[in-house]
């Protein structure tokens, strides 16, 4: 009963998701921050994408 992506846009979605973990672990925010983020992305793909790329740390 889950949305099962695939293809180019599947492709894309681990493309940003990796993308944005690495800027998150390379960031300069506090370790606890780092982890919730992380743990955001991978839980929530999509959406946790789009809400650190609002609500992250900015340089």
């Amino acid at each position: 009963m889950g949305i099962e992506v695939s293809g180019i846009l599947g492709f894309l979605i681990l493309v940003l998701n990796i993308w944005a973990i690495i800027k998150i672990v390379g960031s300069r925010a506090g370790t606890l921050k780092k982890v919730i983020w992380v743990v955001i992305v991978l839980l929530l793909p999509v959406l946790g994408v789009i809400l650190w790329y609002v609500l992250g740390p900015k340089n």
